[in-house]
């Protein structure tokens, strides 16, 4: 590429013979023919002045002595592959040609990818220009698994071209790139693991229709990305979709999801275990977030950590009961009947609650009882003041906590698994209160609210495993 002068030359990578240097003036000279290119060059004691030419600055250098003025044919604007990476990166030949470093991070420290067999680092902060249509393939990172790309303003278009030279990529990391559209990677990325689109600013929910059948992906990250609904539309409720099958890890947290059938969308995921979804609006529908987090759980069957915190099979089974009891009286408005034959609710009942009839074919259906004198669940009564306390472990410190008296038994020992980190035991709760002076109370039913055993503010709640 020598002596061919590049549409955007300006902050471009050069090499002149054995040396290297940046490209900080393209313009003419006073008293001097034709176009120049003001370098500032690696090693300073290549250059002659600091972009000073007869009282005029022309560009600046970081070392009084490190620019020089040269021509056009006197550089190269292809630099050698494998010696900029051997340079820049402080790796050995060998280990660029051979690929045994499997991590490559291009982003605050820009890099300039030309095809795939050169390399320019550019100055301008982590702006990075890639190549936008079909390149040649190389075997220079046939064995590279993580690449970062972060704040490097890389189109996804442009990831899908320069993929094709990253044939064993595993994790794939463009934050803050300024991303809108995705498109569906045909051929590439077919190896990619993890991948994290955290701060762009996607056009819509849709867009992750585009990579949804990456056969091998496992963690998607998308934190801030605008994205206001979740939706796999080739798969009704009650059947799992064929959208991201290899999918266990989602991260959808900071987001505008404000609808309740984005969550029961993500029931269709077949391999779904893992989900952090706080700070979007949903999470705003209810005051107690202990109570959101049971609904989520109800909601997602497979589902085994929630915002990294693990549900433990206690709090699965209160979750479940209880959504099952609070959506009773809502059910039987529907349509819903004990009787089998005449159980029919309607259309609108089963799209807001898709998992309703498992729940019932799983604990049987309400009974009549149970919805007596229940309250809906956004009048989730007063919140009790209460101190728990481990008898058996003086170590361990009491705690207190503000729990709604409508809490059932079940959904507390899932809070106290969490809150105490205690492992896989059977918890056995009682309580003691200054009105029952030397006598405990055992919480012996698990379906039980909190109201039903008297439990005031100021009770201690006492926990044994």
């Amino acid at each position: 590429m020598s002596g061919r002068l590049p549409a955007e030359a300006l902050g471009r990578r050069v090499l002149c013979g054995t040396e290297r240097a940046t490209v900080r003036y393209v313009g003419g000279l006073p008293a001097a023919a034709g176009i120049w290119l003001g370098v500032e060059w690696d090693d300073p004691q290549r250059g002659k002045h600091d972009g000073t030419y007869e009282g005029t600055q022309y560009f600046k250098c970081r070392h009084p002595r490190g620019g020089s003025f040269i021509r056009p044919n006197k550089a190269n604007f292809g630099v050698d592959f494998l010696t900029a990476v051997k340079d820049r990166y402080g790796l050995k030949e060998q280990d660029v040609q051979n690929g045994t470093k499997n991590t490559l991070v291009l982003g605050k420290k820009t890099v300039e990818l030309i095809g795939m067999d050169s390399i320019a680092e550019q100055q301008s902060e982590n702006k990075m220009k890639f190549p936008s249509t079909s390149i040649s393939v190389c075997n220079v990172f046939s064995k590279l698994k993580i690449l970062a790309l972060n704040q490097t303003e890389i189109t996804w278009t442009e990831v899908l071209v320069c993929a094709r030279g990253w044939p064993a990529v595993e994790e794939l990391y463009l934050t803050s790139n300024n991303i809108t559209v995705l498109e569906r990677p045909d051929n590439v990325l077919q190896t990619l693991k993890l991948l994290d689109l955290s701060d762009n600013q996607l056009l819509d929910g849709n867009q992750l229709h585009q990579i949804a059948h990456l056969p091998r992906l496992e963690q998607l990250i998308l934190r801030n990305t605008g994205i206001s609904s979740i939706h796999f539309p080739d798969s009704e409720f009650g059947h799992k979709t064929k959208m991201f099958p290899s999918l266990k890890r989602l991260a959808i947290n900071d987001n505008k999801i404000s609808q309740w059938s984005s969550i029961n969308e993500l029931e269709k995921l077949p391999s779904l275990r893992s989900l952090q979804c706080h700070n979007n609006p949903l999470m705003d529908t209810e005051k107690n977030p202990e109570t959101l987090r049971q609904l989520i759980i109800a909601k997602i069957s497979q589902l085994e950590v929630l915002n990294k915190s693990e549900i433990l099979p206690a709090e699965r089974k209160g979750a479940e009961l209880d959504y099952r009891k609070i959506f009773g009286k809502e059910w039987l408005a529907a349509g819903g009947n004990w009787n089998p034959e005449r159980n029919k609710p309607s259309g609108e009942f089963r799209a807001a609650h898709p998992r309703y009839a498992a729940l019932c074919l799983k604990y049987g259906a309400p009974e009549e009882g149970e919805l007596k004198g229940q309250q809906p669940l956004t009048l989730k009564n007063q919140l009790l003041t209460l101190t728990i306390k481990c008898p058996d472990k003086p170590e361990q410190k009491p705690v207190e906590k503000k729990l709604p008296e409508s809490m059932t038994i079940q959904r507390v020992k899932g809070l106290l698994y969490r809150l105490l980190k205690i492992p896989g035991s059977e918890l056995k709760l009682s309580y003691e209160s200054s009105k029952l002076a030397g006598k405990e109370v055992e919480l012996d039913n698990d379906l039980k609210p909190l109201q039903f055993y008297s439990i005031e503010n100021g009770d201690c709640v006492l926990v044994r495993w």
